[in-house]
């Protein structure tokens, strides 16, 4: 059976990025495997063994298209009202709190965020499918 380890997104600028993943989602660098053209950068956290893989393209100074597909990746917190609170007080520009209730009933909490390149991220409530 296959287990998901990582997900790669392309970055222009390596420490913004290392920097707003570690403020707002406490992942640090796990591994950093620089080579002429290009460096990959892993991060993780202690909740989770799946890591994100920044790749940096030397030379690169043009943002990367992201195109016009709607692409994000998720993480779930214990609390998403908190969190959200935190990025506004950190100044990381959260989008508006979801309570996701399309028959009544809440099934998610959520919002999203955008990194510095742009790149959605998803911050869903733990519970239900969401863990």
């Amino acid at each position: 059976m296959a287990k998901a380890i990582h997900s790669m997104i392309r970055v222009l600028d390596e420490q913004r990025s290392v920097d707003f993943y570690r403020d707002a989602f406490d992942l640090d660098v796990a591994d950093r495997l620089d080579f002429p053209d290009f460096t990959l950068i892993y991060l993780s956290s202690a909740e989770s063994a799946f890591e994100l893989e920044l790749t940096v393209n030397k030379g690169r100074t043009a943002p990367y298209d992201l195109g016009d597909g709607y692409g994000h990746f998720a993480v779930s917190v214990a609390d998403a009202a908190a969190e959200h609170a935190r990025f506004e007080a950190a100044g990381l520009a959260p989008g508006k709190l979801v309570n996701f209730a399309p028959a009544g009933e809440v099934i998610a909490r959520f919002f999203f965020i955008a990194d510095p390149d742009g790149y959605q991220i998803e911050v869903l409530q733990r519970g239900g499918r969401f863990r």
